[in-house]
């Protein structure tokens, strides 16, 4: 196998050859990778299977975007265009940032960027300062200021640089995703960064002329590219699984599930690029309120809980009649689709109203592949006290005794997200079996009833439990919006208090889960990419990628 990281490079087509200067190669090579070049293919299909071989891929300089790909007509000022050139790197800039791939844009390449992922660029800028030298290539011309704080003043440890600018073009906005991090004394744009936690920088200048200070960005893409490459080798080897999303929910929508649609974040195109192997889907029922009955007339026309929850499951199951898809109900099963190419889908209810108060369902739901029950959601049901309901039963109810000395003798988990503190210390007691929390974080934290105390995180521990931590930002922030930095901490604090055979993930997506950095299913290799970045082995990474919970689960 080899280790080297490889970084493809794109290519010019303004003549009778693809090319691209020597100097691009060399810097990848003194950096430490391996370059690839990328003719401009325009077939994006064969462009995705290729991008999974990559590590990292440079956006190169050249001509002029056509300026139709802004909507706009072009103005006098403008230069040659080359409309086959555009037509792969837009697609294929977009594909390698949904794979999360590390991407560095030099020149024209920050204006690829721009285009492709929201931003605009102008066709011609009217400034104080020369942005096009006549001085040889390898000479700085003027300078840059950085913004404090951003990964290009770490790179350049510095505050001010002097670079070598060949422009006319230059991002005016650069959109949601990034932020604007160096400017030239007339304030052009001169370098941006992710907003969203991906390794993705565009620089105006050209570094691939500057020597030892330019090679500085192509050793940054070497490193993370190291990283990304680790992240899929580890990805190939051990079992991913995310253990609770919600997805489900848009079924009635007409959703595509199989070719990817933006109004869910769990699909199987945003699955191959998190290289996750396997998600339960669960059927969410809300609580409905005191003195009332379950409906979801809005959706399917019933009112009838269990015929909700089996329609549910029907609809999984079609799904799962589909190439690259298949349910799973045991953990075998999703080993053995994973050594097949095959993405699994595994089953669980979420709100014990789906039993309607008779035990013989839970052998029902047991005889359709569900793994768990969350036997509560947001308000008190027959079985337990809700963490945001009004002490019912204060905890357990007497069907709820039943309905989990059922569920351990069935085989089906017992989940307590969602349930109060005195419903999960009575179902502890009550357990024969170890219990499981899909989809919860860290009440230190984040003060909101629905986290876990210590306590509760090491009861759960002693009673050899998994907690899953989850992407909804009301869980992981009190105040503002969340970000993948804060799922690391929940995470590594439930690392403190439980131990790293205790913890997992359970994303929510589709229930409000997601957060910058891990806002789909597309983005959930930045995760590995994080923990390696925090120095965990490859074995712990497997422990909270899937290994906990299966183990949870499997145990006798």
């Amino acid at each position: 196998m080899i280790k080297i990281p490889l970084i493809g490079i794109t290519t010019d087509s303004s003549t009778e050859d693809y090319s691209v200067r020597k100097k691009y190669c060399n810097q990848v090579l003194a950096a430490g990778a391996y370059p690839i070049l990328l003719p401009p293919v325009s077939d994006v299909e064969k462009t995705k299977a290729f991008l999974d071989t990559l590590d990292g891929i440079i956006f190169t300089g050249g001509g002029d975007h056509n300026p139709l790909l802004m909507n706009e007509e072009p103005v006098p000022e403008l230069g040659n265009i080359n409309p086959e050139r555009d037509s792969l790197e837009i697609p294929l800039c977009q594909e390698a940032y949904k794979r999360n791939l590390p991407i560095l844009g030099i020149c024209r390449g920050i204006q690829t960027i721009a285009i492709a992922l929201g931003g605009h660029v102008k066709q011609h800028i009217s400034t104080s300062v020369k942005h096009s030298q006549n001085a040889p290539k390898d000479a700085a011309t003027h300078s840059v200021k950085i913004e404090k704080g951003s990964i290009l003043s770490e790179i350049y440890n510095s505050e001010t640089i002097f670079v070598n600018s060949f422009h006319h073009q230059a991002v005016d906005n650069p959109g949601r995703r990034f932020k604007a991090v160096a400017f030239s004394e007339d304030n052009i744009i001169e370098g941006i960064e992710s907003t969203e936690y991906h390794s993705v920088i565009g620089v105006q200048w050209h570094p691939e002329q500057l020597h030892e200070e330019g090679l500085k960005l192509f050793k940054w893409l070497t490193e993370e590219a190291k990283i990304y490459r680790e992240a899929k080798e580890i990805h190939k080897e051990i079992v991913t699984l995310d253990s609770h999303c919600d997805t489900p929910m848009f079924f009635s929508q007409n959703v595509d599930f199989i070719n990817g649609d933006s109004r869910i974040l769990y699909d199987l195109e945003k699955m191959n690029c998190g290289r996750i192997d396997a998600v339960t889907m669960v059927c969410y029922l809300p609580q409905p309120k005191q003195g009332q009955k379950f409906s979801d007339v809005s959706q399917f026309g019933i009112e009838s809980e269990k015929e909700y929850a089996d329609i549910i499951f029907d609809k999984v199951e079609e799904i799962c009649r589909n190439e690259g898809i298949a349910k799973a109900v045991s953990f075998d099963e999703v080993v053995e689709n994973k050594k097949k190419g095959i993405r699994s889908i595994m089953l669980g209810i979420e709100n014990g109203i789906a039993l309607e108060h008779d035990l013989k369902n839970i052998q029902h739901f047991h005889d359709r592949g569900i793994k768990y029950i969350t036997l509560c959601h947001n308000g008190d049901n027959d079985i337990c006290d809700s963490a945001r309901g009004t002490e019912t039963h204060h905890g357990v109810s007497e069907f709820g005794k039943e309905v989990i000395r059922e569920m351990n003798r069935i085989g089906i988990a017992v989940d307590l997200s969602h349930a109060a503190e005195s419903s999960f210390y009575d179902a502890i007691k009550l357990s024969e079996k170890p219990i499981v929390c899909s989809h919860s974080n860290c009440r230190a934290l984040c003060n909101h009833p629905r986290n876990l105390t210590d306590e509760q995180m090491r009861t759960l521990a002693a009673h050899n439990g998994v907690m899953q931590l989850t992407l909804y930002s009301g869980f992981l922030k009190e105040n503002g919006e969340a970000d993948i930095t804060d799922f690391l901490n929940h995470l590594f604090h439930a690392i403190e208090i439980m131990g790293i055979d205790h913890v997992g993930i359970g994303t929510d997506f589709d229930g409000d889960g997601g957060v910058k950095g891990l806002s789909s299913a597309a983005e959930l290799m930045n995760i590995t990419t994080q923990l390696l970045r925090h120095g965990f082995s490859q074995e712990e990474i497997e422990k909270i990628w899937g290994k906990n919970w299966i183990k949870c689960l499997t145990r006798k």
